[in-house]
């Protein structure tokens, strides 16, 4: 049992899209900024002496004790995190994300993230606080082991305490038992929680996420000849007072990988600008001959956005549509395996105990960033009307201000963790030292 509950604790929720930290009790993460990160190989750039020596957030890695064959960023590899030194364009830079499916595959970008969270966010030593880490549903044994690990041997925080994404947000509402529907940048889960436990054999998974969306809003874009160009590649000079002329920049060793990162900062705000879900599903014939909403892009170039407005969010409705985006014919494969948003609530539901099925029809809750998307909610509780039995009462509730529907297992992080009643539960540093690792999976259910 730890004992120190006059500090506060830290949050840290590293999701697929981005990464939220802050001080328990409060009511919103202080820290957000992107889970991916930027890298460049010194091995590939001492040869043509490019290196530049600015770094900024570069955080030079020391190789820990364990090697690990997931850390394929050890050794002679420099990280930049943060949105900050990811907008700045270097040259040889690759943008990696430590996870896959939300699951951690590269734990040394794991540790350099949770390291510009603590330390260069918050500005807080690790030693004194007690540590509340969000985690996925699919988290594995060896994962939250390799988690306590880190935190206990290379932080030294003095406690530490693994809570399910799905239960944090049913906390964050108010509820001990819900349907949480999380829609984030990497996939969509649908998760039951019983009484602030979670409901393993119900949990149903879809890849499209926020990030899949805004890939079929690129591609499509692209099908109708409009080209994102991203930031870095020009810049803007003024020929006259008041006007302006976009002059082309040309970097040589721009990577790939970075390349399509900064498209994408920009498609994902067109997709949050100009989409919103269609209340009946789509077909191009009623939506071909909708007006256009104008949208500029950073160089000054307008675009008109018609029928994509509904066709992006309505994927999460129907797959088979991505079939009709021009680039995207390799989603074929799976897409028959891929189900529609309410038939995973059904399924998911059908899966649980015929007791509380009433209840988790009643209380489905909403929330991921994804699930920002205007009208989603009238969408999502129409759909489950047609389709569910008919003695359920189906209601679907998601918070009223988008801050809250994108932090809220942040926020029921928060909230849990402020609790006097929470502050026996904690994984203490003496329990580990005692225990081992393993112990996590006692103290952390």
């Amino acid at each position: 049992m730890y004992g120190g509950d006059e500090v506060s604790a830290i949050v840290i929720d590293l999701g697929s899209h981005t990464c939220k930290a802050g001080y328990a009790g409060e009511d919103a993460p202080k820290a957000v900024f992107p889970s991916v990160v930027g890298a460049i190989d010194q091995m590939d750039i001492d040869g043509t002496g490019e290196a530049d020596d600015n770094s900024g957030a570069a955080l030079d890695l020391q190789n820990n004790a364990k090697n690990h064959d997931s850390d394929k960023t050890k050794g002679k590899c420099k990280l930049y995190v943060g949105s900050q030194s990811l907008g700045y364009r270097r040259a040889y830079m690759e943008v990696l994300s430590p996870l896959k499916n939300g699951v951690v595959v590269d734990w040394n970008i794991v540790d350099n993230i949770w390291d510009h969270a603590l330390r260069e966010c918050l500005l807080v030593d690790p030693k004194e606080r007690p540590m509340l880490l969000a985690e996925p549903c699919s988290n594995t044994q060896e994962q939250r082991e390799r988690a306590a690990e880190l935190m206990f041997e290379k932080y030294k925080v003095p406690a530490l305490f693994l809570a399910k994404n799905a239960v944090l947000t049913s906390f964050a509402s108010g509820r001990a038992t819900s349907l949480v529907v999380d829609s984030g940048g990497g996939s969509t889960t649908v998760v039951p929680v019983l009484d602030g436990y979670v409901l393993q054999k119900a949990v149903i998974t879809s890849p499209i996420g926020g990030e899949f969306l805004t890939d079929c809003l690129m591609k499509s874009l692209e099908g109708k000849g409009i080209t994102i160009r991203p930031r870095y590649s020009f810049k803007k000079k003024e020929i006259r007072p008041g006007s302006l002329q976009t002059v082309d920049l040309d970097f040589p060793h721009t990577t790939e990988s970075y390349k399509l990162y900064s498209q994408r900062v920009i498609a994902t705000d067109i997709k949050e600008c100009v989409c919103r879900t269609p209340d009946s599903p789509y077909d191009e014939s009623a939506y071909s001959n909708i007006p256009m909403t104008p949208y500029e892009l950073p160089d000054g170039q307008i675009i008109e956005v018609g029928s994509d407005r509904f066709k992006i969010p309505d994927i999460l409705f129907n797959p088979s549509l991505v079939q009709t985006i021009p680039g995207l014919e390799n989603f074929a494969e799976i897409a028959p395996s891929i189900r529609s948003l309410p038939k995973m609530i059904i399924e998911s539901i059908n899966k649980c105990d015929v007791d509380i099925r009433r209840e988790l029809f009643s209380t489905i809750l909403l929330t991921g960033g994804t699930a920002s998307m205007h009208q989603l909610k009238e969408r999502i509780e129409k759909d489950l009307l047609e389709e569910s039995p008919q003695a359920a009462r189906v209601k679907v509730f998601a918070s009223g201000n988008a801050t809250e529907r994108r932090f809220s297992v942040w926020i029921g992080g928060s909230i849990l963790a402020s609790l006097g009643s929470f502050q026996q539960m904690w994984f203490s540093k003496s329990e580990y030292e005692e225990q081992g690792a393993s112990y996590i999976q006692r103290k952390c259910p």
